[in-house]
């Protein structure tokens, strides 16, 4: 059977290279009895190639369930897979078959197999290997023949690193790997999806399918999908149903679209024409600019300081202005407010003053060397935190990782 017909069949949309080769590999892989990992981001349909290797396979008359594993807790499991006997347990009021035994000849598909307790991947390996099982509650030794198609949306090769799945069960499963593409990655499929499920909607309700401007498919298309397909249906959905107007434009899709979180950094950008606006600057281009406004900041007073000096008459005017109106202030406020004392600037040279005239003035400019100034403040961070990376990034506004990174960049001891 071709591609286009499983694609007619299974009612799968898209012409992407990387969809068609992965329905390739389902179909050839289908007829044979390996052990199946599907891997993808949620949303993606991975239960649709589950059934169609069920469904082009020599198995295809006999059972197929799929389990969620994610979704049963972690103290029935074991008795959902495998069966219990009367009174293993409290509430085990009779015997009863598990998924092994009930499919027995067919195929089981586990999806969110990154979610199974380390005990019952213990089980499912022995099931795997030999193809035996035990009720919980017995200990008689029994047999199946169940072909077991796993799927994920994690990295199970970091879990294993990290402990959380077993390294032998992982390369167990991983017989054949299955990779479906995100939406993101088959981005000409985009408009065809939506305008195959806005005539599906429009049937539904009777109504006019909905349709789109350049800028509205181009909106589409350039935005992440993080819900894959699954979102994109919703979307389509609910436009269908809510929107008044069936020839959408831009701003009409992005009523619908939810809004995209950003980061914890600063959202400093540069401004360009037509109300456009330019990309993230980096955390470099951002501490510069931090820095660069606390030199202008410190300018400043330093120049402020200077006019009060070469200029007593003046200052002495502020400083009577300030004392007039804190005291118009004390007059109708009940808490005293308190008296602002003028910041001295911070120089490494002194001012020699007579009869409040300078004598000798040398300003000294800060380093702006933006290595020297980042490593400044991440040692400030850490000594006020205590040496605790995680509350030194959270007040730096980075991530732990990017502080490691600098730890090691400028090779700062904790």
């Amino acid at each position: 059977m071709d591609i286009q017909s499983i694609k007619n069949r299974f009612g799968i949309i898209g012409n992407s290279p990387s969809l068609n080769y992965a329905l390739q590999v389902a179909v050839q892989v289908a007829n044979t009895d390996l052990t199946v990992l599907i891997a993808g981001e949620s949303g993606v349909g991975k239960e649709v190639f589950s059934l169609i290797i069920h469904a082009l396979s020599a198995r295809k008359h006999n059972p197929f369930i799929a389990v969620n594993c994610g979704a049963i807790p972690e103290g029935t499991i074991d008795s959902e897979l495998f069966g219990h006997e009367k009174g293993s347990f409290t509430g085990a009021v009779d015997s009863r078959k598990g998924y092994f035994e009930t499919v027995n000849g067919g195929t089981l598909f586990m999806d969110e197999i990154a979610e199974m307790p380390l005990g019952t991947q213990a089980r499912l390996l022995r099931v795997l290997e030999a193809g035996e099982f035990i009720r919980v509650g017995s200990s008689k030794v029994q047999k199946t023949d169940v072909r077991v198609i796993a799927a994920t949306n994690k990295d199970l090769l970091i879990a294993t690193q990290n402990g959380k799945f077993r390294e032998d069960l992982y390369y167990r499963l991983n017989t054949v790997p299955i990779r479906v593409p995100s939406l993101r990655e088959r981005k000409e499929d985009i408009i065809l999806l939506f305008r195959k499920f806005a005539v599906d909607f429009a049937e539904k309700y009777k109504a006019a399918p909905i349709q789109l401007d350049e800028e509205a498919k181009n909106l589409l298309i350039n935005y992440p999908w993080p819900g894959n397909v699954r979102e994109l249906k919703n979307i389509a959905e609910q436009i269908s149903v809510l929107s008044q107007e069936k020839m959408l434009t831009a701003n009409d899709i992005r009523k619908f679209l939810p809004e995209q979180s950003g980061t914890r950094l600063p959202m400093i950008m540069n401004a360009k024409p037509n109300g456009q606006q330019g990309e993230y600057m980096n955390e470099r281009d951002i501490l510069y600019k931090l820095f660069f406004d606390m030199k202008k900041d410190v300018n400043e007073l330093k120049k402020m300081f200077l006019e009060m000096l070469q200029n007593p008459s003046s200052a002495s005017s502020m400083l009577a202005h300030d004392s007039f109106l804190q005291e118009t202030s004390s007059d109708t406020m009940e808490m005293e407010q308190p008296v602002l004392k003028p910041m001295l600037p911070v120089s490494s040279q002194p001012l020699y003053m007579n009869d409040n005239i300078i004598q000798e003035h040398v300003e000294v400019d800060e380093s702006l060397n933006i290595m020297d100034k980042e490593k400044e403040l991440i040692e400030k961070a850490l000594k006020k935190h205590k040496g605790k990376r995680k509350d030194a990034a959270s007040d730096l506004g980075i991530s732990e990782r990017t502080l490691y990174r600098k730890l090691k960049e400028y090779n700062i001891e904790e």
